[in-house]
């Protein structure tokens, strides 16, 4: 199986990019998701969790990702102690995704830190989704995020110059759909077909 690597800054449009390639017929897996089942309700990922950060993060029976995000983001010891619960379980689901998958149909995954977890060896290519960074603030001011929360995640994340540098191939999101779908298609059409093709024979 092909498996690519899709990462980018948060609000440079990673999840849009993914709808695209499932579109196309891509097998999409997000890790976010994954890490959200790693520690959901009954699980010994949620056990750890609020035996490490306590009960001010639990909302209705359930682990409040915004009030856990807002310990992580301000204490780099606390985000090593969660980082340390999550990535083993998610990369245990990952290995469990792949295996289940067909493996004539390329993967993208969805992987926001790849260059924060020096991940990118393990894949067969690798894709970053790039926007200026106004652009990506005015995009998550949009969507209801404080300035303050946005800066500390900007502040944990890579900058884009990391990215590129690991990157097999640049998608620029600064302008409309259109030309994003296009950028899209045309690596799905080219590189990840000669990919998919190469690993094939």
């Amino acid at each position: 199986m092909s498996v690519i690597a899709l990462t980018g800054g948060i609000g440079a449009g990673k999840s849009t990019v993914a709808q695209f390639f499932s579109e196309l017929g891509a097998i999409v897996v997000d890790a976010d998701q994954l890490a959200r089942i790693a520690i959901e309700r009954g699980s010994e990922g949620f056990d750890e969790v609020v035996t490490a950060f306590g009960q001010s993060i639990i909302s209705n029976g359930d682990i409040d990702r915004k009030a856990l995000a807002a310990i992580v983001f301000k204490d780099p010891q606390a985000k090593a102690d969660l980082e340390a619960i999550i990535h083993p379980r998610v990369q245990r689901l990952f290995a469990q995704a792949v295996s289940e998958s067909d493996s004539s149909i390329p993967m993208i995954y969805e992987i926001p830190l790849l260059v924060e977890t020096d991940a990118a060896r393990k894949f067969d290519f690798v894709i970053t989704v790039e926007a200026d960074e106004e652009l990506r603030i005015s995009r998550l001011l949009s969507r209801g995020m404080f300035i303050s929360d946005i800066k500390a995640r900007l502040a944990n994340q890579a900058p884009s110059e990391k990215r590129i540098a690991i990157a097999n191939a640049v998608i620029r999101n600064d302008g409309d759909d259109d030309h994003l779908l296009r950028q899209v298609e045309n690596l799905w059409e080219g590189a990840l077909a000669d990919l998919t093709s190469k690993r094939s024979r």
